[in-house]
């Protein structure tokens, strides 16, 4: 364009409308339009709606989001009997048990990206107090962890483990730690007694852990269990830094995401504990959630143990944030954090292979095609859960992650269905349109 036509006002008014179309084309870039589009958002409200009222959660809050950070489906129901003056949406601090360890996992896999850990390496090289570990055996000299009848008594025998327990035994669940829900009761009962909440940090925790028997040979097989809070507290002897630390820097600081920490600042509150394990849904009672025997994670201002498998709170808002970093092949924010390939290895079959179901990444489910079959969900979405009754899961084919924050440990009968009713409700939509 030849401004020199134009007298110094037109040149002022066309710089101006140009500077508007420029705002205007920016804007609308930003706010394009959803990826996804649901049809009928009622008929998912009226899920959640039933399965509050007729008594079988707290609460349940879901929240949709694409790829871009559009919240394509957000709703929320309170049992106002139990819970009468609370609000509650995608800014509530909720405990989100094992959802912690695939934002642990994440940690672990960028300081191996940044040289300083490798999954080959011994947990011994970082944690030197586990070198004497011993593995529980039957008379039959079987690991206790591979034995189907738990009705054993406590007759068992320790002795040293026949390999080397490495960081990659830790991040597949095969080093052979538990939560106190083995069922082998004096198993059970001497984890119960380390009192592992109660711990004042890292060291004291490791400490706790030395005397409390191993249930596998490291390697063998997966077992689920306190294997990730360990692998936490790796990456904080590699760095010098806690894991409270690494996510506010890796996470907090560099990728902008907010609702998702370990400690609760001051003036913040948390939910109760519900349960409907004896088919009434109330507040529990202390020891009622059994993972670590009485207590729980503390989550108070000055909290200085950090448990990477179980520790963290989160909103809906916070964590549907992080789990779009796996939708953008590794960034979010236009920042890199995990490389394509990193993301690549931790959605690639490791454990659980042969399961109907999918297989397990590196604590991240991969859905096969039951699910679909069945009507429940789609083949191929990674997903994972909490303890109180958290879950979430990651489409990577329609771009766009799914949260569902409740905390109750055990629903009462039938609760379950909820999450198979919900996500089969949101598929069949997408299913219908896709015809």
């Amino acid at each position: 364009m030849n401004f020199n036509i134009f007298n110094n006002r037109t040149r002022v008014v066309i710089c101006s409308l140009m500077f508007c179309c420029l705002i205007i084309n920016l804007s609308c870039d930003y706010t394009r339009e959803p990826l996804i589009n649901i049809q009928n958002k009622n008929q998912l409200d009226v899920i959640l709606n039933k399965y509050v009222d007729e008594g079988y959660y707290p609460f349940l809050l879901a929240r949709l989001e694409d790829k871009n950070g559009h919240v394509v489906y957000e709703h929320c129901r309170i049992n106002k009997n139990l819970i009468p003056k609370e609000i509650i949406n995608g800014n509530t601090w909720i405990r989100i048990w094992s959802m912690s360890k695939i934002v642990t996992i994440t940690i672990i896999m960028d300081l191996i990206e940044d040289g300083y850990l490798n999954l080959d390496e011994p947990v011994t090289k970082y944690i030197p107090e586990f070198d004497n570990l011993q593995v529980a055996i039957n008379e039959a000299g079987i690991p206790l962890g591979q034995i189907q009848n738990k009705n054993i008594g406590c007759k068992f025998t320790l002795v040293n483990p026949d390999s080397v327990m490495t960081l990659s035994h830790l991040i597949n669940h095969q080093a052979g730690f538990y939560y106190a829900t083995t069922g082998i009761d004096c198993i059970d009962s001497i984890l119960v007694s380390k009192n592992i909440p109660y711990s004042s940090d890292s060291d004291d925790l490791i400490n706790r852990l030395t005397t409390v028997p191993l249930l596998l040979h490291p390697g063998t097989e997966y077992y689920y269990g306190t294997n990730t809070t360990v692998l936490g507290m790796v990456a904080e002897r590699a760095t010098g830094l806690s894991l409270k630390s690494l996510v506010e820097t890796k996470l907090s600081n560099h990728l902008n995401i907010r609702g998702l920490k370990y400690n609760l600042s001051k003036g913040e509150t948390l939910l109760p504990y519900f349960t409907g394990i004896d088919s009434i849904l109330r507040i529990a009672r202390k020891g009622e959630l059994d993972i670590f025997g009485a207590d729980f994670p503390f989550y108070s201002t000055d909290n200085q143990l950090y448990l990477g498998g179980e520790g963290m709170v989160a909103t809906a808002s916070g964590y549907a944030n992080f789990l779009r970093i796996f939708l953008h092949n590794g960034k979010l924010n236009d920042k890199r954090f995990l490389d394509q390939t990193t993301i690549n290895k931790i959605i690639s079959p490791h454990t659980q292979i042969n399961s109907p179901w999918g297989y397990n990444g590196y604590n991240l489910w991969v859905t096969g095609d039951t699910l679909r079959k069945r009507g429940w969900g789609e083949e191929g979405l990674w997903q994972g859960g909490g303890y109180e009754g958290t879950q979430f899961w990651i489409d990577s084919k329609r771009e766009f992650v799914g949260v569902i924050m409740t905390q109750i440990h055990h629903p009462p009968n039938g609760g379950w269905d909820m999450y198979n009713d919900f996500r089969g409700a949101l598929y069949q939509q997408f299913w219908n349109d896709e015809r």
